[in-house]
């Protein structure tokens, strides 16, 4: 696998999987105390301040969740593009986010490790040396 392709699609699943609790705050939450309340997501701003020590195990999890979620995101790319509204635009991406979380989890990882691991590829160069040298 490519791994320049790898941290475009990391990171634009850390995206995506970040802006549907984002979005379902915004829909369904005015209450400000309870937008305090953690989803639990990872916060990509918190990087270098989070714990890189992950088994070789939840590395090997990752790049297979990886793998799907890439399959989902090509799925979707286009479609989201040439949507005629920002409305439809909103929906698709929160069936792909869905279907990205179901594939995950369908593997056995937790949304906010899978999201620790994609934060920790992009801005730990140990954490992505060790991916790499599992794939």
């Amino acid at each position: 696998m490519n791994l320049n392709k790898l941290l475009v699609s990391a990171t634009a699943s850390l995206a995506l999987l970040a802006a549907a609790p984002a979005m379902a705050q915004q829909d369904s939450q005015q209450d400000p105390a309870a937008t305090e309340q953690g989803s639990g997501y990872s916060d990509p701003a918190a990087a270098g301040t989070q714990d890189t020590n992950f088994s070789d195990a939840e590395l090997k999890q990752f790049i297979e969740a990886q793998e799907g979620v890439m399959s989902v995101r090509e799925d979707y790319i286009e479609r989201i593009e040439a949507a005629d509204s920002q409305q439809k635009a909103q929906e698709l991406q929160m069936e792909a986010n869905d279907e990205m979380v179901d594939v995950i989890e369908e593997i056995g990882m937790d949304i906010p490790t899978y999201n620790s691991i994609a934060t920790a590829y992009s801005s730990e160069p140990k954490v992505r040396n060790r991916i790499e040298a599992l794939m």
